[in-house]
């Protein structure tokens, strides 16, 4: 009997690891599709750095918002920056050139992961 307890509990150790690196695994797939979505949507007209400065930003008005300044990071939530990602300008009263990705609302983790790289765009 006792070695079937030790047999159930390696087992539920073993399946307990494996959710684990199976989260983790997930949520670096997860990640990769945040920047691969920044890289490909977002560095048009906010610039690799996140500065405004994207190839299309000369031609933009208003200019794109310069996310890794201090001052707009601290005065934004992380909420905020989720919703402009997904809605768009409009969603938060700013310009309809800053386009919505109806595609990640039903990606909350892909999100969160664009919100944790614009917020690193910040230095935080």
């Amino acid at each position: 009997m006792g070695m079937t307890l030790k047999k159930l509990a390696l087992g539920t150790a073993a399946l307990g690891f494996g959710m684990v690196l199976g989260a983790s695994s997930a949520a670096a797939d997860d990640a990769a599709e945040a920047k691969s979505i920044y890289d490909s949507r977002c560095t048009t007209c906010h610039g690799a750095g996140g500065k405004g400065d994207g190839a299309a930003a000369a031609a933009l008005n208003p200019k794109p918002r310069d996310l890794s300044a201090a001052e707009w990071q601290s005065s934004v939530t992380d909420e905020h920056i989720e919703k402009i990602i997904v809605g768009g300008g409009p969603a938060v009263g700013k310009s309809p050139l800053m386009p919505p990705n109806p595609d990640l609302a039903g990606k909350p983790a892909v999100v969160t992961e664009l919100r944790k790289l614009v917020r690193g765009l910040g230095g935080k």
